[in-house]
């Protein structure tokens, strides 16, 4: 009986919360926290609006370009600094303009998510002091030589500002230990192949972090002028209200139920709705309220589906499941589904103008599918999508499809293709042939592939060699961080999973393909 009870109870709580984050609450939640984020954008307009994916792509139809910065690796005692998410042209971005914003959010009971807490206080850090220490060696070299460089940039060694800003509500003993990785950080990021160079002659000022939150006081008729600053400001727009009770609120036609971050794991409420959808049918999904909102989202995710499918993009069909809320006009919840030109590091964050990324000189590039199957400027393609499309390529032997799938649904997956992939790129690269390699997003699995393919068959310079350096000194995780490196200075939307990396990994050392 008691555990009857418990049940109960449990079954309770989860129908009410289930109830508290439908569909209408999170986009109606997502709307009125988008105004937040455009009222703070309009203080200093001259800066670039960026997302930070997923999350902080859904709370505005204005954004500069995107980057990755994971609240995992700023977790207490987690604390990391990624090479394989640098986000260099969000730094190159910010000294180009002048700074820039950061938009994302966070589930109720935090101000900050700790991508903006941690992450981003310890990469702007150890990214000014790797220039820092760039800067000093130039001094050291030639002392000449950097005093026309100052002059040129307005770099000042001296003044260069190296310290850690966290925010004020972590405490010193967690800054503390912070501040003893920071210097192995650096030492990381210096060895890792990184263009400092680069960045030490786009930024004329050390990077830093601000805070604006829903709660921050700030006076309208006060606002500084960024210019004014001796730092470039990365300003980190946290969108949500962080208030822990939830807030019922009410309009004169709907009532509904606030959610602090809801714009966080979209496949669990998004029924496949994307930040781009939503935003084109704004005001037709507020102004239905809750009980046609489901309804008009599942019409405006088929009509696009249909819309892509005859123009022969990729369209899967979306799986339904049945709902378990048990109301009855729940509709059924959807599973989830070496130095560059600036000027090619400025994109825009929609989709349907992700491009193509070319590696340098390799005849190596990237890019989603969508756009890959449209493609006329590339000699063969290697698909690396689940769904195959039609290229536009006489010869049979200039595409392959290798269905690879994500390593949470495959551990094996992408190990078990990839010398079919480094043999395919081989014969295409020797005959001189520039190849395109894609996947559902350009963003994790065709990275993954390219990663392999560079490694295998590219000397160290980055030539092609049909994988004779390769035969002679096999790999390191150092070279492999180094080279992932490389791509991503290109490719800059580049997001390789964990689980994906470490299968290339495994192939590289365990089966060396020719």
């Amino acid at each position: 009986m008691e555990n009857d009870t418990k049940l109960s109870i449990y079954r309770a709580a989860r129908t009410i919360k289930r109830r508290d984050n439908t569909l209408y609450n999170a986009l109606r939640s997502i709307y009125d926290d988008s105004i937040f984020v455009g009222e703070i954008s309009q203080l200093w307009p001259q800066l670039p609006l960026v997302a930070n994916l997923r999350c902080g792509l859904w709370y505005s139809t204005k954004f500069y370009s995107t980057c990755y910065f994971k609240s995992t690796d700023g977790h207490t005692n987690n604390w990391s600094f990624n090479t394989s998410r640098l986000n260099f042209h969000i730094a190159l971005l910010a000294g180009q303009k002048g700074g820039c914003f950061i938009v994302d959010s966070t589930r109720r009971g935090k101000r900050f998510p700790d991508s903006m807490s941690k992450t981003i206080p310890i990469w702007t850090c150890v990214l000014n002091r790797a220039i820092f220490n760039y800067l000093n060696k130039l001094s050291n070299d030639d002392s000449s030589l950097v005093e026309r460089q100052d002059s040129d940039t307005g770099h000042n060694c001296v003044d260069w500002d190296c310290s850690l800003h966290l925010p004020l509500w972590v405490s010193e003993t967690e800054k503390a230990a912070i501040e003893d990785r920071l210097e192995g950080w650096t030492k990381d990021l210096e060895t890792s192949g990184a263009d400092i160079a680069t960045l030490a002659s786009c930024l004329k000022k050390p990077l830093r972090p601000l805070w604006i939150s829903q709660r921050t006081v700030i006076w309208i008729n006060e606002v500084p002028d960024y210019d004014s600053w001796d730092f470039t400001p990365i300003i980190l727009v946290s969108a949500s209200s962080s208030s822990g009770v939830t807030q019922h609120r009410t309009t004169s036609e709907f009532s509904w139920n606030y959610i602090p971050g809801a714009g966080d794991d979209e496949e669990s409420w998004a029924r496949g709705l994307s930040p781009n959808l939503f935003w084109n049918h704004a005001y037709d999904l507020i102004s239905a309220g809750p009980d046609l909102c489901n309804q008009k989202v599942a019409d405006i995710v088929e009509k696009d589906r249909v819309y892509r499918a005859q123009r022969g993009q990729s369209a899967p069909q979306i799986t339904a499941k049945p709902s378990i809320s048990g109301s009855s006009h729940d509709l059924p919840c959807l599973e989830p589904l070496l130095c560059s030109d600036l000027s090619s590091l400025m994109v825009n964050s929609s989709e349907e103008d992700c491009g193509i990324f070319w590696l340098g000189s390799t005849n190596l590039a990237i890019g989603a599918s969508q756009v890959a199957e449209h493609a006329s400027n590339v000699d063969c393609v290697l698909n690396c999508d689940q769904w195959p499309f039609s290229a536009n390529h006489q010869e049979a032997e200039a595409y392959l499809h290798l269905p690879i799938v994500n390593s949470k649904m495959d551990r094996f997956s992408l190990f078990n293709n990839l010398p079919s992939a480094v043999t395919f790129a081989n014969s295409n690269l020797t005959k001189g042939r520039s190849l395109l390699i894609c996947c559902r997003d350009g963003e994790d699995i065709s990275v993954c592939v390219c990663l392999a393919i560079l490694i295998s068959l590219f000397d160290d310079e980055g030539s092609f060699d049909g994988g004779k350096s390769f035969g002679e000194r096999g790999i390191t995780k150092c070279e492999m961080r180094r080279r992932l490196v490389y791509i991503c200075k290109f490719a800059i939307k580049a997001r390789p999973s964990r689980g994906n990396l470490r299968q290339v990994f495994s192939f590289l050392n365990n089966g060396k393909a020719t």
